[in-house]
């Protein structure tokens, strides 16, 4: 199992200094519609590279090429909790997960989950969660807000 891992406050303009993707996938509901959208910011891969979690014996960061040190997952939750999700790693680290804070050449909006938001074209939307106010590493599958709905922990498409 992994140690409590410390907390580190991160702005959003430290995230901003992290390299800028672009990518334009498709946002697909799990009831069924979709649309087309054009996503901005840092992939989640770097951000966890630039604030890695321990390794599994705690001693020193994780990196991403050794992925045995790292933790199977990563949980999300809007500054209220009142919205969570989890990831297993391997999604989590997809070069098309991005921390996004743009979306279609404009700064996210409140209603598109203002001023971070996930985008992970290989999930469904329920695992897009909108205003992320923490991320944290673990070795225990997290909690999941639709999980626990009844839909798939993983909600792949």
């Amino acid at each position: 199992a992994h140690s409590a891992s410390k907390t580190v406050e991160i702005t959003i303009d430290q995230i901003k200094r992290l390299p800028k993707y672009d990518v334009i996938s498709e946002l697909r509901c799990i009831e069924g519609w979709s649309e087309v959208v054009h996503w901005t910011g840092a992939r989640l891969s770097d951000f966890i590279a630039a604030y890695p979690p321990s390794t599994a014996d705690g001693s020193v960061p994780a990196k991403l090429t050794d992925r045995a040190d790292l933790p199977p997952y990563v949980a999300l939750e809007t500054p209220d909790g009142a919205y969570y999700v989890g990831l297993d790693i391997e999604s989590a680290l997809h070069p098309q997960t991005l921390l996004c804070y743009e979306m279609n050449g404009q700064p996210l909006s409140a209603e598109h989950g203002a001023p971070l938001r996930l985008a992970i074209p290989v999930k469904y939307g329920i695992k897009n969660i909108k205003r992320i106010g923490s991320i944290k590493y673990t070795s225990v599958q997290p909690k999941d807000y639709w999980a626990e709905q009844g839909y798939d922990w993983y909600a792949g498409h």
